[in-house]
């Protein structure tokens, strides 16, 4: 409980000033609950983003084998064509 005491009179009201230091106002339970609530959103946010990140990660390299791959047929068939001709 904080104590006041009347400290003087400026002509239109009565000022006062504190005695005892007051603590901090206290959270309001929604106050708390909004900041709970902030924090899952946040962590949320954070995995979405690690798991967008390692999905384009993820799209690159397979885009790459892909590559390699067609690379690779080119080649057997390359390689193909010229062993029939060597074989007549």
């Amino acid at each position: 409980m904080t104590a006041r005491v009347a400290t003087g009179y400026d002509g239109s009201a009565v000022t006062t000033s504190r005695i005892e230091g007051d603590a901090m106002a206290k959270k309001s339970g929604l106050t708390k609950v909004a900041v709970k609530i902030g924090t899952a959103v946040g962590k949320a946010d954070k995995t979405a983003h690690k798991f967008a990140k390692a999905g384009a990660l993820a799209k690159s390299e397979l885009n790459d084998i892909s590559k390699q791959v067609e690379a690779l047929k080119k080649q057997l068939a390359k390689t193909t064509k010229k062993l029939r001709l060597a074989l007549r």
